[in-house]
């Protein structure tokens, strides 16, 4: 678990329930009490209001998780961290023109590092294309298929035909308004 003190980060270990490692930041004591907690940041935090009991002064930490840390192996077997900016800029070079907000593309980027994450700390690349794919698909099939053609490597019009024919298989017929 890890506390900040503005852009200082502590870490604690927890024993059991609460840990009791934070250390004043007026006097280093490790000796607090916890006067007030809510959630924060849309509750991707906890903020504790403690006050010390050796000084009395009142401090305030954030207890975030850590998240673990996430590879993905590359075709060569090359591993590298996942960087959910280079998803991004693949979805946004799809949706290129279209009339896709980019809320829309930071929910699927959101979607595909929470699938990805499910699946466990190491993903293969073509784990992640395929989970753009999907998303995609969903989201746009014109966006879909600019991408599949990168991803997949499309070499001439037989490659979008054949992608086009599963895509309609695959997709609900837009309705007329």
């Amino acid at each position: 678990m890890a506390w900040q003190f503005g852009r200082a980060t502590v870490a604690a270990l927890q024993v059991g329930g609460y840990g009791g490692a934070v250390r004043c930041p007026f006097c280093s004591a490790d000796d607090d009490k916890v006067v007030d907690s809510r959630p924060a940041d849309d509750g991707a935090a906890v903020r504790r209001r403690r006050e010390c009991l050796v000084c009395n002064r009142r401090f305030t930490t954030y207890e975030r998780v850590d998240e673990l840390p996430f590879t993905v192996v590359k075709r060569a077997g090359v591993r590298e961290p996942f960087d959910p900016e280079k998803v991004r800029s693949g979805v946004e070079r799809a949706v290129a023109g279209s009339a896709i907000e980019p809320a829309a593309v930071d929910e699927l980027v959101a979607e595909v590092e929470e699938r990805l994450r499910s699946i466990g700390p190491e993903v293969t690349s073509e784990q992640v294309g395929r989970a753009v794919l999907e998303g995609l698909r969903r989201l746009d099939p014109v966006s879909y298929l600019r991408f599949a053609s990168v991803y997949k490597g499309f070499e001439d019009l037989g490659d979008f035909e054949r992608e086009v024919t599963e895509l309609q298989k695959q997709t609900e017929p837009k309705r007329r308004q």
